[in-house]
Formats: structure tokens, sequence, C-alpha cells
């Protein structure tokens, strides 16, 4: 099986499964699925977020979802249990399809990591 097929492949599975969970039967986009990764990943569920902390949550998830690629390298969490990254290297320019494919790569490796999906 080729590398892209079993990328789109898996990657309808982590949709899927968000969805099921998380939405009324609306497949959740990739931006959807970047937040509930910062969510996620901040550990704080079952919280309310403004704006300025889902654009936060965003940039979490973006830093954890490419830290394996080497981008980023977690530094830190702060006194209110945010985590906080470090630029290890700059991401190459990329066209918007590169940067999609990246980041669904990115997050279906996220999810196999944590058998979410296999």
């Amino acid at each position: 099986m080729s590398r892209d097929i079993q990328l789109k492949e898996r990657w309808e599975r982590v949709v899927s499964k968000l969805s099921d969970q998380f939405s009324q039967g609306e497949d959740l986009d990739l931006e959807r699925i970047i937040y509930l990764v910062g969510v996620q990943e901040l550990g704080q569920l079952k919280q309310k977020f403004k704006k300025d902390e889902k654009v936060n949550l965003m940039h979490i998830a973006i830093c954890r979802l490419l830290e394996p690629y080497g981008y980023y390298e977690f530094d830190h969490f702060d006194k209110d249990g945010w985590p906080h990254y470090n630029v290890k290297e700059q991401l190459p320019a990329l066209k918007a399809g590169e940067q999609s494919v990246l980041m669904k790569e990115a997050i279906v490796h996220y999810f196999l990591e944590r058998n979410y999906i296999d």
C-alpha cells in the first residue's frame, strides 16, 4: 500500500472516530482536530476557553504535533499548567496543500502513538 493511501485511510479513521466522539455527525475539519489535540495536551478537558486561549491551544497542538519532526521541543509547564515549547528548527516554506499534508501526517502519528487508531 502506498504511503499516500495509508495516510488517507488513517486520516479518515481519525476524523471518523473524533467526529463520532465530539460532534453531532458532522465531520471535524483539520483546525478543529488541531484544537482538540491542544485541549488534550493541556489536560483541562471540561473548561470553557476564551478566543485567545483557543488560539493558544492550537499553538500548543502544532508544537506538540511537530515535535517528533524536530521543529519544536518541550520546555516547561507554566504556573497555570500550560505547556511551552521552544523552536528547534524553522519550518520550511510550504504551500498550503503541503502544510495540510504535514499536519495530517503529524496528527495520524499522534493518534497512532496513543493507540487511538491502528
